[in-house]
């Protein structure tokens, strides 16, 4: 008889905010890292690096000596999360520097997600069976311990290039990047890529902001807080999630669902959602009452905490909202809800190509 398959917990889908114990070095976590504003197309004029946009976890790593710190995209620690990172980077012979990059686990980003866990036993195994790896695209603190954040990306890319050269071959690698448009277009649908991510050659490290940095990715998806969701019709689950951006006033809008769950899918719904029922649910545009297209069936929905984010792909963005359904792709809990906006959805002008 085949083995039985052990079942997989749900991943968890919010990282436990934390603290940072100090440490020497000139950028000091948590540090805002730069951010991409999302185009339609591949910038073509002069002046611009490409780089592949990695399926994984953006990760600051600092070191300084024996310590070693690991921050997510939100600001908040990882190093709990991903012990064998912890160890590989405080054994590298350079014992001082601050990086930019993504973490990754090749093949799967399912097995990233089932890092984030509470139970510490379980990360370890994880570490040992699905190890990860740091994908390098940004030095910010060199091995002297002197900041390079306002030195324009073309000199900071040399200097990092320099900097691997005294990095053995191992779990902290670093990622191609390119002039090349026709070498970067190479990277759209890659295995384990997400699309291509062109930056400025010119510009400094703009921590906190978007601007000199843009991403295409292969399919046009979405970050989105779960601001509440409704029942199904028949069996008692959780038939569809509601989903939210946050507006210039810093309110949660509804601009949306998405409801393709299977059965089991919809099981692991309703553990994942009830720790936060009852909470603020959708403080702008809310989700409303019946209409005429609701042929009878109820359009009562049940208000969260708005602390979950998910990644969903759609077609269509227009009027504050997706025109249709959404594909929820997975949890995101890398990702601050706040930061769940609709620039993201809005599609800027960009150079012929």
């Amino acid at each position: 008889m085949p083995a039985a398959k052990s079942k997989k917990a749900p991943p968890a889908t919010t990282i436990e905010e934390g603290t940072f114990p100090e440490i020497d070095l000139p950028i000091k976590p948590p540090y805002p890292p730069w951010e991409a504003e999302s185009e339609g197309k591949i910038p073509t004029d002069d002046g611009w690096l490409y780089e592949p946009k990695w399926d994984g976890f953006r990760c600051l790593a600092f070191r300084k000596g024996d310590q070693v710190l690991l921050q997510s995209k939100a600001g908040q620690p990882l190093g709990r999360y991903f012990p064998e990172l912890v160890e590989a980077l405080g054994k590298l012979p350079v014992k001082t520097f601050v990086v930019d990059g993504e973490i990754i686990i090749h093949d799967s980003f399912d097995a990233l997600l089932q890092r984030i866990h509470p139970a510490e036993s379980r990360i370890r195994k994880l570490a040992q069976e699905t190890p990860a790896s740091l994908y390098v695209f940004d030095l910010l603190v060199d091995s002297r311990g002197k900041s390079l954040a306002e030195l324009p990306l073309e000199e900071r890319r040399e200097q990092l290039e320099t900097f691997f050269e005294k990095i053995p071959e191992g779990q902290m690698v670093l990622s191609p990047a390119t002039p090349k448009l026709k070498e970067a277009e190479k990277w759209i649908g890659g295995e384990g890529l997400d699309g291509i991510v062109a930056k400025r050659l010119d510009s400094p490290y703009l921590t906190g902001e978007r601007g000199g940095m843009v991403k295409v990715k292969r399919m046009r998806t979405a970050d989105c807080v779960v601001g509440g969701f409704r029942w199904a019709q028949k069996g008692g689950q959780v038939g569809s999630l509601l989903l939210g951006l946050y507006n210039d006033a810093g309110q949660l809008d509804h601009v949306g669902f998405s409801s393709s769950f299977s059965a089991d899918e919809k099981k692991e719904l309703e553990a994942i959602l009830k720790p936060h029922q009852g909470g603020s649910g959708f403080t702008g545009k809310a989700p409303g009452g019946p209409s005429r297209w609701s042929q009878g069936r109820s359009t009562e929905w049940e208000p969260l905490d708005p602390v979950l984010v998910c990644e969903v792909r759609y077609d269509h963005f227009s009027g504050g909202r997706f025109r249709h359904g959404t594909k929820f792709l997975r949890w995101r809990p890398d990702k601050k809800p706040k930061a769940c906006t609709f620039d993201q959805v809005k599609r800027k002008p960009t150079a012929a190509g």
